[in-house]
C-alpha cells in the first residue's frame, strides 16, 4: 500500500506540471496504482522513475512504464498511438510542442513491448521541458 501512495503522489506531481484537470489527474492515479499492483515495482524503483534516473532499470520497471502509457491510451499494442498523445497533450500544453517532442520520440522501436514502452516513457521525459 505505502507502493501505490508513493507512487500515486509522483504521478499526482507531474500531473501538477502538466496543469491536468481534476478528472485528468484522478485517472493518472488509477492508471499508475494499477501498473504498480501489476508489475510490483518498489518504492525505490518508482522514485527513480519519477525523478528520471532511468540507468540501472529492470524489466518490471519498464513494464511499469509501458503499462502506464498503455493504460493512458498512448501505447497500444507495442505501437505510440501518436493521434493519442497529439489529442490528449495538444490542448493542454500546445500542439507544436507535443509534434516537436514525437518527432523526437514516436519512432522509437526497444527488443520488446516493454523496452519500447520504457524507450518512449524515458523519451518524453526528457522532452518535457519543451512540453
Amino acid at each position: 500500500m505505502k507502493y501505490l501512495i508513493v507512487l500515486v503522489a509522483c504521478v499526482a506531481l507531474v500531473a501538477a506540471d502538466l496543469q491536468l484537470s481534476d478528472e485528468q489527474k484522478a485517472r493518472a492515479k488509477a492508471n499508475a496504482g494499477a501498473c504498480i499492483e501489476q508489475e510490483g515495482v518498489t518504492k525505490e524503483q518508482a522514485m527513480a522513475l519519477r525523478e528520471g534516473k532511468f540507468e540501472n532499470v529492470d524489466e518490471k520497471v519498464k513494464c511499469f512504464a509501458s503499462c502506464f502509457l498503455e493504460k493512458s491510451g498512448f501505447f497500444v499494442d507495442g505501437q505510440i498511438k501518436s493521434d493519442v498523445v497529439l489529442e490528449k497533450l495538444g490542448p493542454i500544453v500546445g500542439v507544436d510542442k507535443v509534434k516537436a517532442a514525437q518527432e523526437k520520440c514516436d519512432s522509437l522501436k526497444g527488443s520488446d513491448k516493454c523496452d519500447t514502452g520504457f524507450q518512449l516513457y524515458q523519451c518524453y521525459y526528457k522532452q518535457r521541458t519543451q512540453i
